[in-house]
């Protein structure tokens, strides 16, 4: 009898990545993406389209589509005024998601498909939640820490690996490296407000964590939380035969995967004969 081990990989084979969520679309941002891109990272970057150029530290619109007009930052929705959105009849949390959502693909011209809940994971209610399907949200981030790194079973009440400043991030930071390459796929997400950065002092924490991180693109894949979202879709949809003698990918995208020890890759639309 055979037996079989099949698991994701991420593209080009490795086994680990890494996504940044940040929220609230302030102008610290505009640092904190400088500096995931001298360290060749991505992030995904919340924002409330209705707050963007108040009083204050938010961005304006014109700073905001400059910032992530290349497209290489994920754009995700946070509402439009982040309200409590537990506390809100159900129009006018879809009211709050949806021309958030309307006013981000304006502004940034792409299609805008995920979200972080305001005030995190107490906004995370089952009427909510169904408010952000309803709005075409296919993910959404709540503010809960698994200290793991195993990829979510729940992408609309999606958790993290852990907030910037938990005591535990170095601890998190070693253990993720050291994680082994032949087993289960490892995510290590992390997220946060760069306001926080100035308020406390954190820029150097921050960026220490950057540079341990950085430089490792043969073992770990820098993303954002839509490409992650998109990738884990593509595998999800590959269509083994029952003895894994073959398998077919119907999506766009190259999928890889391990298979009883070994790592394969099944190009956009191609048939693939695996024994």
């Amino acid at each position: 009898m055979k037996h079989y081990e099949l698991r994701l990989r991420f593209p080009g084979g490795r086994a680990k990545a890494l996504t940044f969520s940040f929220d609230d679309g302030v102008v610290s941002d505009i640092r904190f993406v400088e500096l995931l891109n001298q360290y060749g990272m991505k992030g995904t970057f919340n924002l409330n389209s209705g707050c963007l150029g108040q009083p204050g530290r938010v961005m304006t619109e014109e700073q905001a589509k400059k910032l992530f007009a290349d497209g290489r930052h994920e754009v995700a929705v946070h509402t439009l005024t982040h309200p409590r959105l537990d506390q809100l009849p159900t129009a006018t949390v879809v009211n709050e998601i949806f021309e958030d959502r309307k006013n981000l693909e304006r502004i940034f011209e792409r299609p805008v498909l995920g979200m972080a809940y305001p005030y995190g994971t107490s906004g995370a209610t089952d009427e909510v939640v169904a408010a952000a399907k309803a709005c075409g949200i296919v993910y959404s981030r709540t503010t809960k820490s698994t200290h793991d790194f195993d990829l979510p079973d729940d992408w609309i009440r999606l958790p993290s690996t852990c907030k910037y400043d938990d005591p535990r991030l170095t601890e998190l930071a070693d253990r993720f490296l050291k994680e082994r390459t032949d087993g289960y796929p490892r995510l290590f997400y992390v997220w946060g407000h760069t306001y926080e950065f100035d308020d406390y002092n954190h820029w150097g924490v921050i960026e220490e964590f950057l540079k341990v991180m950085a430089n490792r693109e043969e073992e770990i894949w820098y993303a954002t939380n839509i490409e992650i979202y998109d990738y884990q879709q593509a595998y999800d949809r590959l269509e083994f035969s029952v003895d894994l003698d073959f398998v077919k990918n119907p999506s766009s995208i190259p999928v890889w995967f391990w298979l009883n020890g070994t790592v394969l890759s099944v190009q956009p639309g191609e048939l693939l004969k695996l024994q």
